[in-house]
């Protein structure tokens, strides 16, 4: 019950203006994000790159109203891939990207817009010598997500795909992508799910969890990891094993702010970790997403309000 009001405050105008409001929010909000402005999202990317890790940025924005917001956002990928390159961190980092915040939701053209303005994101990667993953939302966009992931890999054959491993359908879309060249980010899921399309129960998570991880391990593709479950990273250390898979023919993701202690000790194990660092002004709906996944992130962020860090 905590997991789904924490969700819906995430979409709340009123709680987002309040806990914008609060003076305190702001040093809690900076474990989890690099900061507002590009600057700060390089910085970060340095730092963990020294640390011997890889990162993807994500420019934060969803739900994006008009073109001209979408164009907004899609100039800020730019730009920040052309800094990217400029730094000489290209080979270290990538962009995640949410169709959403580049116009699959408006209400005429929405899925052709948010391909063309995906293209141009992937054309500037291309240029400044990285690549893209597009980010998975709620279930009502699986299939169009996959739709334009499908048309970007005819011409960006290294664009990465997300899937969730609390829906249903998660295990066959598994078995689809994990292809000789396809690049799989899995995720449990941080959207509020029926269960009629989507375990609800950890335990079955958990368990789904595993299955993808056997197809996309056991298959041609390059598998990202992308969980802080102890357990899971070791059941998935054991799978790497078993398919006779080297170092660098799979990675771990971590989000930023999260066990970097363990991020460190497995990167310098020799794996390929991958931090997920965003950034940006419209922070609101990935910080409340951050509470809802993990109670300790929710008892940190109140224990700072408090006064108790």
């Amino acid at each position: 019950m905590l997991r789904s009001a924490l969700l819906t405050a995430a979409r709340s105008e009123g709680i987002r203006r309040t806990v914008e409001a609060n003076p305190l929010t702001r040093p809690v909000v900076n474990r989890f994000v690099a900061g507002t402005a590009p600057q700060a999202a390089l910085d970060v990317t340095r730092e963990l790159a020294e640390q011997g890790m890889s990162v993807t940025l994500d420019h934060l924005g969803e739900d994006t109203e008009d073109t001209v917001q979408a164009t907004t956002t899609v100039r800020a990928y730019q730009q920040l891939l052309a800094a990217l390159h400029r730094a000489g961190l290209a080979e270290r980092a990538e962009v995640s990207v949410k169709l959403s915040a580049i116009g699959r939701l408006l209400p005429s053209d929405g899925d052709k817009i948010a391909l063309d303005n995906a293209r141009r994101i992937c054309e500037s990667a291309e240029a400044a010598g990285t690549t893209v993953t597009v980010d998975m939302e709620d279930h009502t966009t699986t299939d169009a997500t996959l739709e334009i992931l499908a048309d970007l890999r005819a011409d960006f054959p290294r664009v990465g795909a997300v899937l969730q491993a609390y829906l249903r359908r998660t295990e066959q879309d598994c078995r689809d992508l994990a292809t000789k060249g396809s690049r799989v980010r899995l995720c449990k899921g941080a959207y509020s799910e029926p269960a009629s399309v989507a375990f609800r129960d950890k335990h079955e998570v958990d368990r789904s969890y595993v299955r993808c991880l056997k197809t996309l391990m056991g298959g041609e593709g390059y598998p990202m990891v992308a969980s802080h479950d102890p357990r899971m990273v070791a059941i998935a250390s054991e799978l790497a094993a078993r398919a006779g898979r080297a170092p660098g023919s799979y990675e771990f993701q971590m989000l930023y702010g999260i066990r970097p202690a363990e991020q460190r000790r497995l990167a310098s194990g020799g794996e390929t970790v991958r931090v997920y660092v965003p950034y940006g002004t419209e922070w609101y709906g990935y910080f409340m997403r951050r509470l809802a996944e993990r109670p300790a992130n929710l008892g940190f962020f109140l224990r700072s309000l408090l006064g108790r860090r």
